[in-house]
């Protein structure tokens, strides 16, 4: 029987144009207690992917101990990155095959980053639906939403 998580980590992260200014954002919570943290931030030039990938880091680091965490997301970039891609990539010294021929990882400091702080937990991952009624889910796309409002409007 598998374990239940000790905390549930939801994240979300977005951008307004691609690249464009982005906002991440988790909510992180402890079933047993109730207890939740809530954290965002925002890059003013950055992609989807980045700070979908900047969500689960932020999560991730609030941890104090090594941590039994269930990953809900609705970025498939991030949950087949870490229990799909990422074995790969380390096998091969971090690259990724094109065409038959090693290749750079994209956001490759993100994934590297995020491998060193997965391997302090046990993490599992599970999908769900963006803009679904998912209340965890929106309230992370809220937020990053409102993260990345401060650099709409600026001169690029």
């Amino acid at each position: 029987m598998p374990t239940p998580p000790e905390v549930q980590l939801y994240t979300d992260g977005g951008c307004s144009g691609n690249p464009g200014p982005g906002g991440w954002a988790y909510v992180l919570r402890h079933p047993a207690s109730g207890k939740e943290v809530e954290g965002s931030g925002g890059e003013p030039e950055t992609t989807n992917n980045r700070m979908e990938l900047m969500a689960v880091i932020r999560g991730l680091e609030q941890l104090k101990r090594p941590t039994h965490v269930e990953l809900l997301t609705d970025s498939v970039y991030v949950g087949k990155g870490l229990s799909e891609w990422m074995p790969k990539w380390k096998a091969a010294g971090w690259k990724r095959k094109e065409k038959g021929r090693p290749a750079e990882i994209k956001n490759e400091d993100l994934w590297r980053k995020l491998d060193t702080l997965a391997q302090q937990h046990f993490i599992t991952y599970t999908r769900v639906a963006g803009h679904s009624g998912h209340t965890e889910n929106d309230r992370c796309d809220e937020l990053a939403v409102a993260a990345y409002q401060k650099y709409l409007g600026r001169a690029r």
